[in-house]
């Protein structure tokens, strides 16, 4: 007899990578069954309607987020920030229908409020800019204001995935996209930083990819 939650975990995972390919609207309960490979009946055994789905993928989706803003980082403030960039985008990545599909599902009374983890990061984001500015790593001559400038960085890394699934069309997403995001994010900050925080800042970012360009190794290696 198969294990249940194995079905249930699986069921969710299908679900989830059919949305992100095809949309919610365009992807059937059928359709999701099959790519389990189960009888539709078994997946309504635990799942009875698509949204019932989304509702649990959207669970899980938050408490992912919250994991990565509670996380330990290690390495400097520069390297801290970055790897949040990083990680709220490979969040977006990992779920991107979620937004991207929103006005489909959206009407139901579950998900309809205000992000409150959406405001989390960007007030985890805010925080990380006041210790920059208390660290002088700030330009003393902008009069900026912090908490505009953290959503107007959010902004930039929460709809990136999006601008490259929409205007140039790339649906699998690799590293180097994801650093192109990552400059751009950079494009909005680095300019008021001084210069040695925007070497830091550049640092981490290499020692980022270096990271990304061993896990790519390793992952390499094992497929031999």
């Amino acid at each position: 007899m198969s294990d249940p939650s194995t079905t249930r975990e699986r069921i969710l995972e299908i679900s989830r990578l059919r949305f992100n390919e095809r949309g919610y609207a365009a992807t059937s309960l059928a359709e999701i069954a099959s790519g389990v490979g189960i009888a539709k009946g078994n997946l309504t055994y635990h799942f009875p309607t698509k949204y019932d789905l989304v509702v649990e993928i959207a669970s899980r989706a938050r408490a992912q987020r919250r994991d990565n803003l509670s996380m330990p980082r290690l390495g400097s403030l520069a390297d801290e920030y970055v790897e949040i960039v990083h990680a709220a985008m490979e969040q977006a990545r990992e779920f991107r229908f979620l937004l991207r599909d929103q006005v489909q599902f959206m009407k139901r009374s579950k998900l309809r409020g205000p992000d409150s983890d959406a405001v989390a990061e960007i007030e985890r984001l805010h925080e990380l800019l006041k210790r920059m500015q208390k660290e002088g790593m700030i330009r003393q001559n902008l009069a900026l204001d912090l908490p505009a400038l953290a959503r107007s960085v959010w902004m930039v890394s929460r709809f990136w995935i999006d601008h490259l699934d929409q205007d140039e069309g790339i649906d699998e997403v690799t590293w180097a996209d994801q650093e192109r995001g990552i400059r751009h994010h950079f494009a909005v900050l680095l300019p008021c930083l001084t210069a040695p925080a925007r070497r830091g800042f550049e640092s981490a970012l290499i020692r980022l990819a270096a990271h990304h360009a061993t896990l790519e190794d390793e992952q390499g290696d094992s497929k031999l």
